[in-house]
């Protein structure tokens, strides 16, 4: 999956086959909206157009465009990798929580 990134907005990028186009689908709204393209620069023009309309419908009806998110979610693990975290989060003086969060973090930003 490839990730385009137009004003802090991000959108995942897909090969369509039956039009030979690519086509993006940006995240984390509390609807859907997607644009076509069959080059980067093309992508990114109907990103901003697509984007632009999504922002305008949403301010005409009053809603906020982006998911809320809590910062907490659940994550079942096998009990072998829990134990393992465990013991790096402890051996790095810090919680398991604390420790998981750097890890996610950096495994985010490259």
């Amino acid at each position: 999956m490839n990730i385009m990134e137009v004003d802090g907005y991000k959108a995942k990028i897909e090969y369509d086959p039956e039009l030979d186009q690519f086509r993006g689908e940006i995240l984390g709204l509390n609807g859907s909206a997607d644009f076509y393209g069959k080059s980067p620069a093309s992508l990114r023009k109907e990103f901003r157009n697509s984007l632009k309309v999504y922002l305008e419908v949403c301010k005409e009806k009053g809603i906020s465009p982006t998911k809320e998110y809590s910062g907490k979610f659940n994550l079942r693990i096998p009990p072998r990798l829990h134990s393992e975290i465990a013991a790096r989060a402890t051996a790095a003086g810090k919680s398991i929580n604390q420790w998981v969060s750097e890890i996610l973090k950096r495994s985010t930003l490259d």
